[in-house]
C-alpha cells in the first residue's frame, strides 16, 4: 500500500517539474524565472526526500539539505538584487 503512496506522489511531482520547467523556459519576466527556479529546488527536494523515504536509504537526505540551502541563497541573493535596483 505504501508503496503505491510513494508512486503516486512521485508522479505528481514530476508533473510538477514539468510545469516548473514551462515556467522556466517560457517566463516573460525574470522575476518568474527566479521563482520557477526556486521552485524547481523545493520540487527537487521533494522528489530526493520521497525517493529516499521509499528506499529506505537516508544517504540522499545530505544532498536534499544542500540543494535545500543553495536555493534559498539564491532567493535571497535575488531578492537583494532587487531591492538594491529599486534603491537606485
Amino acid at each position: 500500500m505504501l508503496d503505491i503512496v510513494f508512486q503516486v506522489v512521485l508522479g505528481i511531482l514530476g508533473l510538477s517539474l514539468l510545469i516548473c520547467f514551462g515556467r522556466l523556459w517560457l517566463g516573460p519576466t525574470l522575476a518568474d524565472r527566479i521563482v520557477a527556479m526556486d521552485l524547481l529546488a523545493i520540487v527537487t527536494v521533494g522528489v530526493i526526500v520521497v525517493s529516499s523515504a521509499s528506499s529506505g536509504q537516508p544517504g540522499g537526505l545530505d544532498v536534499a539539505i544542500m540543494i535545500a540551502l543553495v536555493g534559498f541563497l539564491g532567493t535571497v541573493a535575488y531578492a537583494w538584487y532587487v531591492q538594491k535596483e529599486e534603491g537606485q
